[in-house]
């Protein structure tokens, strides 16, 4: 069950608003002490209120973060630099490449929680979720052939090309080869197809991208016949896609499917990793120069302005944030108040193991 990727696509699409104003002179000029409200997240001496911040993201939260870019600005008086990657890029840009943001947002919260805590940040909030879908165009081959009760079918034609992102960079696309390895699987006493479909679809599948931002205009394009992304992408983009049963599409936080979501693993040059429900995380790190800036912008995700903006960007807000208990001493008081300290998230751990 494990699918190797090679780790050479590179992440692209850095996004930023506007650059840094002139008068901070730079990232240099980007400071911190502590976070605002208590609640300190390490870290050094400087300005936790300074005049711009740069947030690192996954670029399935470029929509939802855009969005709330120029409110926040204006609301905050903060000039705010986003660079939208894979989520396992972005975590990197902290971990190998010596960066350093006031906000990190990733599509899978356990890179936080196993890569980034505890070097570079003491806690991980888990704040919105999301589910895996199939898109296409309405002259794909087999467009008018598939549905939710036939996708596999229709995607394991030889003449069909599938597009997902990087596994080694994006959990979008680690994610995507998931789905196709939990249809092999049984479910319940029943799989959806066997190991020949399966393979059929492996070998219609490419890496055309880094993220999966570049994704939908490679299916625009006809690059790309079908892609296999969030669903939160999919269901606001205008073209035709489909939803896929709860036991492939990696959107269920119970037990029971947590379970099943395990048997599917993709083995990566950046690591390992094991399929589990889909819940995005978010921190501020303790290698942040405008600590407090990041605390605020947290804190816009986990109320409702934030989670109005996701909800329209096709996500789905957590009824109630929750941050990993170990951490929940260093949260910032502004973000703790509107969250809950707890061990796990149904089946899922929140603390590091």
């Amino acid at each position: 069950m494990t699918q190797r990727t090679g780790s050479g696509y590179a992440a692209t699409g850095e996004r930023t608003r506007r650059g840094f104003l002139a008068a901070a002179g730079g990232a240099g000029a980007l400071a911190l002490a502590g976070c605002l409200g208590g609640g300190g997240n390490g870290g050094g001496s400087g300005d936790e209120m300074a005049s711009s911040m740069t947030i690192f993201h996954a670029g399935s939260l470029a929509p939802p973060f855009s969005e709330a870019e120029p409110r926040f600005e204006d609301e905050n008086g903060v000039d705010v630099t986003r660079e939208a990657k894979g989520s396992v890029a972005s975590t990197q840009k902290i971990t190998q490449q010596g960066r350093k943001a006031d906000a990190l947002g990733v599509s899978d919260f356990r890179l936080i929680r196993d890569r980034v805590v505890p070097d570079y940040g003491d806690w991980v909030i888990v704040f919105t979720t999301n589910a895996m879908s199939i898109q296409y165009r309405e002259d794909s081959p087999g467009a008018g052939d598939i549905s939710k009760d036939n996708w596999w079918e229709v995607l394991s034609r030889d003449d069909v090309t599938i597009g997902h992102s990087d596994p080694a960079v994006d959990p979008g696309g680690y994610r995507a080869v998931m789905t196709m390895q939990l249809g092999r699987e049984a479910f319940e006493g029943e799989r959806l197809y066997a190991d020949s479909t399966y393979q059929a679809m492996m070998d219609n599948a490419t890496v055309p991208t880094g993220t999966e931002t570049n994704l939908e205009g490679q299916l625009e394009s006809g690059e790309l016949d079908y892609v296999l992304y969030y669903q939160s992408i999919s269901s606001t983009s205008g073209k035709p896609f489909v939803d896929l049963q709860p036991q492939v599409d990696l959107s269920r936080a119970t037990s029971q499917y947590a379970q099943h979501y395990a048997k599917a693993e993709v083995e990566t040059g950046s690591g390992t990793f094991t399929g589990a429900p889909i819940a995005y995380g978010m921190t501020v790190p303790n290698v942040a120069r405008a600590s407090g800036r990041g605390a605020q912008w947290v804190e816009y995700f986990v109320t409702e302005p934030g989670r109005e903006i996701l909800r329209n960007k096709g996500l789905q807000p957590v009824e109630t944030p929750v941050v990993n208990a170990s951490g929940s001493d260093a949260v910032p008081q502004r973000v703790m108040q509107h969250a809950e300290a707890r061990e796990a998230l149904g089946p899922i751990a929140l603390n590091p193991q």
